[in-house]
């Protein structure tokens, strides 16, 4: 964020802030007024906006300060918080007592609205700007460490650029006086090193071609063994994936039949049982009534068979009907 969006926001925020005051004590004024009116003498009764014109007084006071001291990073300490919920409350107080001496809780709600937006304006706004004066304080120590970053990183590149022109300074003048000094044999043995390094490049170039043609060769090799192991694994994976799935498909249908025998058998074996002679423990009614179901036996022969009345047993085939099955059956009788 730059310093263009931080002043809008602080200058959003801080206009915010005084017009729900503002908002809040003329508010106040105008409900506090009459409450104090009716509880002063009639011949002080011109005082009763006194009040909480000096309540406001106190908030308009916490709210600047706290404006300035977040601005400069400073904290008041305890007094200013306890001033500012003080204030606060003494407002919700004075905005609600009319109402609630009337015992008025919809006056009281409605009345309350004000002063609780002040005191969360407060302390809202009072971290808002903290965080922005926060913020804005990292961002120009960030800034100052760039610059001195920066030059410092010039200083050190202008010293490097003064330190190697001198080197090349002292570089030239030394090959100045070598050269003067050695001309003659420099000339002598420059065709022997011209020679020499021919002969030496092109015995490097022949290796180096060699080298390169045995290493694609050997590149070559390497990825057409892997692309064999590559098919290889990929035709394994895949023939190992179909066998698990077939054996997956076989096991999960025989743990189907499995369980669906295992179910017949007990379903037999509850409807085997014939008429209950009492009412039987619903648990095991319940597992009489679901065998029932799903042998298709009418309402009344799963209720002779678990003692329980026509009625029960018809709420619990309802419940193993599937959505809609209700209507259904109501619809088939």
């Amino acid at each position: 964020m730059n310093s263009v969006q931080t002043r809008s926001a602080e200058r959003a925020l801080s206009g915010g802030t005084w017009l729900i005051v503002c908002g809040a004590m003329l508010y106040s004024i105008l409900t506090v007024t009459p409450l104090m009116a009716d509880h002063t003498a009639d011949e002080w009764a011109w005082t009763a906006p006194i009040l909480p014109l000096v309540v406001d007084a106190a908030v308009v006071i916490v709210v600047k300060l706290d404006d300035v001291l977040a601005r400069l990073g400073g904290h008041g300490g305890r007094w200013p918080v306890a001033l500012r919920w003080m204030t606060g409350l003494m407002t919700l107080a004075l905005n609600t007592a009319d109402s609630a001496l009337k015992k008025d809780l919809v006056g009281v709600a409605v009345h309350s609205v004000a002063p609780l937006l002040l005191i969360a304006t407060a302390e809202t706004s009072l971290a808002y700007r903290r965080a922005i004066a926060a913020a804005v304080a990292r961002l120009e120590q960030q800034q100052r460490s760039e610059r001195e970053a920066a030059e410092q990183a010039a200083r050190e590149r202008a010293e490097a650029a003064r330190r190697q022109a001198r080197e090349e300074r002292e570089h030239t003048a030394k090959l100045d006086r070598e050269q003067r000094e050695h001309e003659a044999a420099l000339a002598r043995e420059q065709a022997e090193r011209e020679e020499r390094r021919w002969r030496e490049e092109q015995r490097l170039q022949a290796e180096q071609q060699a080298a390169e043609r045995a290493e694609r060769e050997r590149r070559e090799q390497v990825r057409e063994q892997h692309e064999r192991e590559r098919e290889q694994a990929e035709r394994d994976a895949a023939a190992r994936r179909a066998r698990e799935h077939a054996e997956r498909q076989a096991r999960e249908r025989r743990e189907q039949m499995e369980r669906e025998q295992q179910a017949e058998r007990e379903r037999a074996e509850l409807l085997a049982r014939g008429p209950a002679e009492s009412k039987l423990p619903e648990d095991e009614a319940r597992r009489i009534v679901s065998a029932a179901f799903a042998a298709e036996l009418s309402v009344r022969a799963a209720a002779e068979l678990c003692g329980w009345s026509v009625g029960w047993v018809s709420a619990r085939y309802a419940e193993h009907r599937p959505p809609g099955g209700a209507e259904l059956a109501i619809a088939s009788r």
